[in-house]
C-alpha cells in the first residue's frame, strides 16, 4: 500500500506540511489491528479527525457503519478522491475540527459514536479536552499520539508521567494504551514512536460537585510541580495559608503533599472542601 500511496501523492503533487504534523500509515494489517482494538463494529458510526491520505479511513469503513472524517488540508482532496474511491460509507469534511461546536455536531448527527484518529501532536490535548468537556454522545476516543504523550494520558497518580491532563480525563473515564506503533510504520518517518490510547467514556468518571472548580484545582496543583500543594493553592486561589492547610486537613491530605501524589478522587474531595472558601 505504501508504494500506491506514495504514487498517488506524487501524481497529485501533494507536499507534506510540517505545521499539520502529517505522517501517514500505509500498512493495512496495522491499520486493521488499530481499528479492531478500538472496538469498531458494524453498528457504530466513527468520527475520524485528520484523515490524511485516507488509509485509516478506509480501514475503519470496512468495520464501521459509517465514517465521518475531518481534514484541515484541502490539498488532500484529490488524494482522497483516489484512495477512498468506491468507499460508500465514508464522508470527508474539509474543516478544522477544533472549530466545530460539539453540541451542534452531536445534535445534527443524532446518534452515539466513537472517535478513532491518528492525531497530530499539536492538537492532541485541546481535541481530547473538547470531547471530555463537551461531548454527550461520544462513547470512546481511540487516538494515536506520540508515545510519551500516551504515557501521560494513561498515567497513575504519584508517577512521573501523571499530570493535569490525566486528572481531567478522569472526569469522564480512563485511558489505556492498546497498541504501540514504531516510527518506521509511518510515511514520512517521524522522529518518535507512537502509541494508540483508548479512553472509554462509558464507564463513568470521578464524581464531582463542581466540574470547573475541579479543573481549576487540578491546574493549580500542577502549576509548579516543585512546590507543595499547599503553596500552589495559596498562590492559585489567593487563599491564606491557614485556609489552604485546613482544606488539606479536611481532605485527609498531608500538608507537605505535592499535586502529583493525589488521585482524581482526592482532587474531587479537595475541590469540594475548597468550594466554600473560593465561592
Amino acid at each position: 500500500m505504501e508504494e500506491k500511496i506514495s504514487n498517488v501523492l506524487r501524481q497529485t503533487g501533494f507536499a507534506f506540511k510540517k505545521q499539520f504534523g502529517q505522517n501517514f500509515i500505509t500498512d493495512k494489517n496495522l491499520l486493521l489491528d488499530i481499528v479492531e482494538r478500538s472496538g469498531v463494529t458494524k453498528n457504530l458510526t466513527v468520527i475520524e479527525i485528520g484523515c490524511g491520505a485516507g488509509t485509516l479511513t478506509r480501514a475503519i469503513s470496512e468495520k464501521a457503519k459509517r465514517v465521518i472524517a475531518f481534514e484541515i488540508d484541502t490539498k488532500l482532496q484529490p488524494v482522497l478522491e483516489q484512495t477512498l474511491a468506491g468507499v460508500e460509507n465514508a464522508e470527508v469534511i474539509f474543516k478544522d475540527f477544533l472549530k466545530v461546536r460539539i453540541d451542534e455536531f452531536e445534535k445534527n448527527l443524532g446518534e452515539d459514536y466513537a472517535v478513532v484518529a491518528n492525531l497530530p501532536y499539536y492538537i492532541t490535548t485541546p481535541l481530547i479536552m473538547q470531547f471530555i468537556e463537551h461531548s454527550k454522545r461520544c462513547k470512546s476516543l481511540s487516538v494515536m499520539v506520540q508515545e510519551e504523550v500516551a504515557k501521560r494520558l494513561c498515567a497513575e497518580a504519584n508517577t512521573p508521567d501523571y499530570g493535569a491532563i490525566t486528572a481531567v480525563i478522569a472526569l469522564r473515564g480512563k485511558g489505556k494504551i492498546i497498541k504501540k506503533v514504531p516510527r518506521n510504520m509511518f510515511y514520512p518517518v517521524p522522529n518518535v514512536d507512537s502509541a494508540v490510547v483508548k479512553i472509554d467514556l462509558t464507564q463513568g468518571g470521578v464524581e464531582v460537585e463542581d466540574t470547573e472548580l475541579y479543573k481549576k484545582v487540578v491546574h493549580a496543583a500542577f502549576s509548579s510541580r516543585r512546590k507543595t500543594l499547599e503553596n500552589n493553592l495559596v498562590n492559585g486561589f489567593k487563599l491564606s495559608r491557614a485556609q489552604a492547610q485546613q482544606a488539606l486537613l479536611d481532605s485527609n491530605i498531608d500538608l507537605k503533599a505535592r499535586g502529583e501524589t493525589l488521585s482524581p478522587e482526592q482532587f474531587a474531595n479537595l475541590s469540594k472542601n475548597l468550594q466554600p472558601l473560593i465561592k
